[in-house]
């Protein structure tokens, strides 16, 4: 592997946003479940959102402040990673990672010796 490929096959969403919100990377699964509802490369990220998710993130991104959540929709989970990433230190953008996942999920305390 030379590079970033991995992402293109990850079994999850990968959308890369720069510091206005305008979207600079999708991967192939992003691509098909968010291009058809404008989640291009080159489009704005407010405009594929809610009013009230549009603020949320951009308070998210103001304050360069991640957010990890669990969504639920039809039975099945989803863990959504928001979180801001950097170019030589200097803030660049957004990006959201999205996983399916069972639910209930598991939880793991890890300061205790039988986990």
């Amino acid at each position: 592997m030379t590079g970033n490929e991995w992402v293109e096959e990850f079994p999850g969403t990968i959308t890369v946003v720069d510091r206005d919100g305008i979207i600079v990377y999708v991967n192939e699964r992003a691509a098909r479940k968010y291009g058809p509802e404008g989640g291009e490369v080159g489009k704005s990220v407010f405009d594929c959102h809610p009013e009230a998710a549009g603020k949320k993130l951009r308070k998210l991104m103001d304050t360069q402040q991640s957010f990890v959540y669990i969504s639920e929709r039809g039975g099945k989970g989803k863990i959504v990673c928001q979180a801001p990433w950097y170019r030589g230190g200097e803030y660049a953008g957004f990006m959201e990672l999205t996983l399916e996942t069972t639910l209930p999920l598991p939880h793991f305390v890890r300061d205790r010796k039988d986990s």
